[in-house]
C-alpha cells in the first residue's frame, strides 16, 4: 500500500490527511503517530466502514 499524506505542524501537533481523502483529517504528536492514524482511516475506508468516502481525483496540467 502506498499513498501520499499532506500535513502541517500546528503548535505541538501534526495535522494531516490522505491526498485522495482530504475530508478525513487526523492528528498526532509525532509524524509516526499521524501516519498510523491515517493508515487506520485508510483501512476503515477500504473495508467499507466509511460508506460515504469518495476519493478526490488528481488532474495534472502543464502551463
Amino acid at each position: 500500500m502506498k499513498f501520499n499524506i499532506f500535513y502541517k505542524k500546528k503548535n505541538d501537533w501534526f495535522i494531516g490527511h490522505i491526498q485522495e481523502y482530504p475530508d478525513y483529517e487526523s492528528q498526532g504528536r509525532t509524524l509516526d503517530e499521524l501516519k498510523d492514524n491515517l493508515i487506520d482511516i485508510y483501512n476503515d475506508i477500504n473495508e467499507g466502514l466509511v460508506p460515504d468516502a469518495e476519493p478526490f481525483q488528481l488532474m495534472e496540467i502543464a502551463i
